[in-house]
């Protein structure tokens, strides 16, 4: 009989995400048969006294502290989860690196691409295991789809279209959150969404080569929060505003190393998508498309069957993971089970002593394009992918 590792988990800033990943650890031992660890939550680090509160009470959290400081030094602890503001992610990842725990954190892992070339150098020094928070790659019929591709059953890829638009900045009266100000969340929406559609080109179609971009903020100022006020919440006409310093919007164009092309959207202000985080890959012998708004449904075409149209493929326990959650086919899985896959895949790479697949190295890979989407966009001219590692 084999003996679980024990893993001890901090978790900085327990909002929507944090929470999410504690009740993922709590899950996995009922989705996940023979695991060869088990995921403990030690202690949670929050400013707010009042989700330090639920921690405690309402997850299991051992300890709750306000200094993330304790959390990160704490003795029990082996991985620390940053779920914090974007701004204060490389600053936590270079604490937790020279204290030599094991590092999951949420993207973006830096409000810029310096700042990530920075996190990941520590982690690469520390010879820690890593993990960034790029959840979409773990969706069943995503790994499908990457399967189907490796398979070579679209033939030669040839068009890539990645795409992520979401309303959650659509409203003008939504409050001047942290997310909309460069000094705390660093640039808009490329260094937001724009890695998740970028991060599954990738995966999906290999590196990007050569970039042109431009960039677009719509909504110029928002009502001030009075408090603790989220990107969701709604001022009133006539409240006072502040002014937006980062970008709503950003397209592009790209070279892929494999001679195909692409493009990328990202809007968090569009009207009418609400999540639609998606892709479309085109080859010389099929084609395929999926939208998380619809994530158990993918489209697929395939001309060597003599198909002249799309069938629709669903999600079922013959894909992988999904069997885990629900039995049979066309069964639904939502967002939160995505997160618990992710969050599976991650621990037991620490558990096994191996590299994760989504970890440091792929977000630097994702902000040396984002930084020559950036010099794109301020010189109009197409621009060539440089990493941007610090050795």
């Amino acid at each position: 009989m084999s003996t679980q590792r024990r893993i001890g988990i901090a978790v900085i800033g327990f909002g929507w995400m944090g929470q999410a990943h504690a009740r993922s650890y709590a899950r996995l031992p009922l989705i996940f048969d023979s695991l060869e660890y088990r995921a403990e939550l030690t202690v949670c680090a929050d400013t707010l006294a009042e989700r330090r509160a639920v921690a405690l009470r309402d997850f299991g959290f051992r300890e709750a502290t306000e200094d993330w400081r304790v959390a990160v030094d704490h003795p029990d602890v082996d991985v620390v989860v940053i779920c914090a503001p974007n701004m204060v992610h490389c600053e936590l990842v270079e604490a937790a690196a020279a204290s030599g725990r094991h590092v999951f954190c949420e993207k973006p892992v830096g409000g810029t691409p310096t700042q990530t070339a920075r996190a990941e150098k520590a982690c690469r020094d520390a010879g820690i295991i890593t993990g960034v928070g790029y959840n979409y790659r773990f969706v069943p019929l995503v790994q499908h789809a990457r399967n189907l591709v490796e398979a070579g059953e679209l033939g030669q890829i040839t068009n890539y279209r990645g795409r992520f638009f979401s309303m959650y900045g659509a409203d003008p009266l939504g409050l001047l959150s942290w997310r909309f100000l460069i000094d705390q969340a660093g640039h808009g929406v490329s260094t937001d969404i724009l890695s998740h559609a970028i991060d599954l080109a990738m995966m999906l179609n290999g590196p990007v080569r050569r970039v042109v971009g431009t960039g677009e903020t719509f909504i110029k100022a928002r009502p001030l929060p009075s408090a603790s006020g989220t990107h969701y919440d709604r001022g009133e006409p006539g409240d006072p505003v502040g002014v937006v310093t980062n970008e709503d919007y950003f397209g592009a164009m790209a070279v892929f190393a494999n001679g195909s092309r692409g493009t990328f959207e990202v809007s968090r202000t569009m009207v009418g998508p609400q999540s639609q985080m998606a892709f479309d890959i085109h080859g010389t012998d099929g084609a395929l498309s999926w939208n998380f708004e619809t994530m158990n449904q993918m489209r697929l075409f395939n001309i060597i069957e003599g198909d002249r149209g799309y069938t629709t493929v669903y999600a079922g326990e013959r894909h992988p993971y999904h069997a885990g959650f629900v039995p049979g086919e066309a069964n639904s899985i939502g967002f939160e089970d995505v997160v618990t896959i992710q969050d599976h895949e991650f621990l037991a790479a620490v558990a096994e002593g191996r590299p994760h697949s989504a970890g440091m190295e792929q977000a630097l890979e994702y902000v040396s394009v984002q930084a020559a989407l950036l010099r794109s966009w301020e010189t109009g001219a197409w621009t060539d992918v440089v990493s941007v590692r610090i050795d």
